[in-house]
């Protein structure tokens, strides 16, 4: 488990530990690296900052665009690779490990955006919706009328203060001006990330008519404010529940603020594994459940046991080392791929055997890795530690993660991550507690995805009867070259069917009336991990699908 550290001797690490996290291991040259750990973007928004006109102000970027690739010596490229299913693979080229030269990094180290005008660069991509603010209201609607081809749309951010010392949430929302709000939509991004990275999804998912969409940025991460993150727990069990409580308790204060009694929750990745945790935590007050390549689904025997050493292989390194143009414009082989045209039955059949040619690969976790990890020494320390390095580091996941987007966007993205990973260390702290080395949970998704939406609300008491709850839809949702394996999705599934097979038989005459329960797997093609920004329109369009479905539900209740 966790471990003490010395500073020195981490800084003495840096340039090597900086170094095999983007260029890999000697196992390189075999066609194999090594992996690092899942960490995302942040954004945020300054509304201090902000135009007083209605749109949003022309990003303010650096001119550091870094080189795009560059090809492998012709002696690598004799022997042909083979995917899982023996065909050969064609090669693409080969990006090199850290793109931002040294000068270039330096340079943006010292005149580096604020963590929020890099928020704001981000956000002004996104069309249409204008902020919500201007000369007058009339003016603005008229504006709005002749620019929105789906209505009148407005953008807010603002930080939501909370109790206590230092806690508030940074939150961007939309609203349809003139319209009364029927359904909300709450978005939470993954570890190290923020609400900027959903900025490809804003605008479509805000199209149907009644939604209000609230992004936040989580506690202690993005633009949200950073209180000390300190766990008090004794035993392991403890201290899981204290750290997802310092997320989760956050956001049921914030939904309190906010008056929302009933609201769909979407989580990315840790935002997901959260996601559920406050559906058990605090019932009642979901319509739909949508975890995108959700950490921590499936179960590893070495990550939930003190007793055991941690694990030595993952998936993980994906996240660092695939090239984010070759999942858009190239047709995976193998791993979650297959599961698109896949027969349910053999759907059902691998996700009871999650050690197949489906599954993305495994690749061995480095000493350095786990003793960083289990150190409690976030990647985003060394991004701090390294000083006028730190955009050069932080390029070496950048330049993959959005080498698939237009240079303009590119830069804001490399921007908005740099400025995030470099404040003060905070909720990422939590990271040991919640996750095993190679991001596998010590409270596995899978033992308890069963009891979401099973709870009870209010207990029986003496004048009244006790009032639970009985389901309610839970939507997976994966990248076909996710480095989740989404055959844990599958065997979630499994379990949360027979789960409302059993409510339906141990309950009272009008169970069938009022279970609300259901599930479903949804792959995304030409998309990876960030599925939402890998392939927008194909994720946007299930997403809304799912929004439109809650509507009439919401309907067929009150009516």
């Amino acid at each position: 488990m966790l471990k003490s550290t010395n500073p020195t001797s981490l800084l003495l690490r840096i340039p090597k530990l900086a170094s095999s996290v983007f260029a890999g291991s000697p196992s390189e040259k075999t066609g194999t690296t090594t992996p690092s750990k899942e960490s995302s973007c942040r954004m945020s928004t300054d509304t201090a900052s902000a135009s007083t006109s209605s749109s949003v102000p022309p990003p303010t970027t650096q001119p550091l665009l870094f080189p795009t690739h560059r090809r492998k010596n012709p002696s690598q490229q004799s022997h042909p690779q083979h995917s899982a299913e023996g065909a050969p693979r064609k090669h693409t080229p080969r990006m090199m490990a850290f793109p931002l030269g040294y000068k270039e990094a330096a340079h943006q180290w010292w005149t580096s955006l604020s963590s929020r005008q890099a928020e704001q660069n981000v956000l002004s991509f996104i069309p249409h919706v204008r902020q919500a603010t201007g000369p007058s209201i009339g003016a603005r609607l008229l504006d709005l009328a002749n620019n929105d081809p789906f209505g009148q749309r407005v953008w807010r951010s603002s930080m939501v203060q909370l109790s206590g010392k230092n806690r508030a949430l940074n939150e961007f929302s939309i609203e349809r001006e003139g319209e009364d709000v029927d359904n909300t939509l709450v978005m939470l991004h993954g570890y190290g990330a923020g609400l900027g990275f959903f900025y490809k999804n804003f605008e479509p998912l805000t199209r149907l008519p009644g939604w209000k969409l609230y992004a936040l940025d989580m506690l202690g991460m993005g633009n949200s404010s950073r209180p000390p993150f300190k766990v008090h727990a004794k035993t392991q069990k403890e201290k899981i529940a204290e750290a997802e409580s310092w997320f989760i308790d956050a956001l049921e204060e914030w939904r309190k603020i906010r008056k929302l009694e009933k609201f769909t929750l979407m989580g990315h990745s840790m935002g997901g594994y959260l996601a559920v945790s406050y559906a058990l935590k605090y019932p009642g007050h979901l319509n739909k459940l949508i975890l995108v390549s959700p950490v921590g689904i499936p179960e590893d025997p070495w990550a939930v046991n003190a007793d055991m050493p941690e694990p030595e292989t993952s998936t993980m390194a994906a996240e660092f080392t695939q090239d984010q143009e070759s999942i858009v414009h190239q047709t995976p082989a193998g791993q979650n791929a297959e599961y698109v045209n896949a027969k349910a039955g053999d759907k059902k059949s691998v996700a009871s055997q999650p050690n197949t040619s489906t599954t993305p690969p495994k690749r061995p976790l480095p000493g350095w890795l786990v003793w960083l990890w289990d150190a409690n020494v976030s990647p985003f320390s060394i991004v701090r530690f390294a000083g006028p390095l730190g955009p050069r580091f932080v390029s070496g996941w950048t330049a993959r993660r959005f080498n698939h987007l237009p240079s303009p966007e590119k830069q804001a993205l490399h921007d908005y991550s740099y400025a995030l990973f470099r404040q003060r260390g905070s909720g990422e702290y939590a990271l040991p507690y919640l996750l095993a080395p190679g991001a596998y949970a010590r409270s596995p998704v899978i033992n308890r995805i069963q009891d979401v939406g099973r709870q009870v609300i209010s207990p029986q008491t003496d004048t009244s009867p006790e009032v639970k709850e009985h389901g309610f839809p839970i939507v997976f949702m994966y990248g076909e070259n996710d480095w989740m394996d989404v055959a844990g999705g599958y065997a979630a599934e499994e379990k949360i069917k027979k789960r409302i097979e059993q409510a339906l038989l141990e309950e009272e005459e009008g169970a069938a009336e009022r279970e609300n329960g259901s599930v479903k797997v949804v792959v995304v093609r030409k998309a990876g991990h960030h599925l939402y920004v890998d392939n927008p329109e194909e994720f946007n369009e299930v997403v809304r699908r799912e929004l439109k479905e809650t509507m009439m539900m919401n309907k067929r209740r009150r009516n």
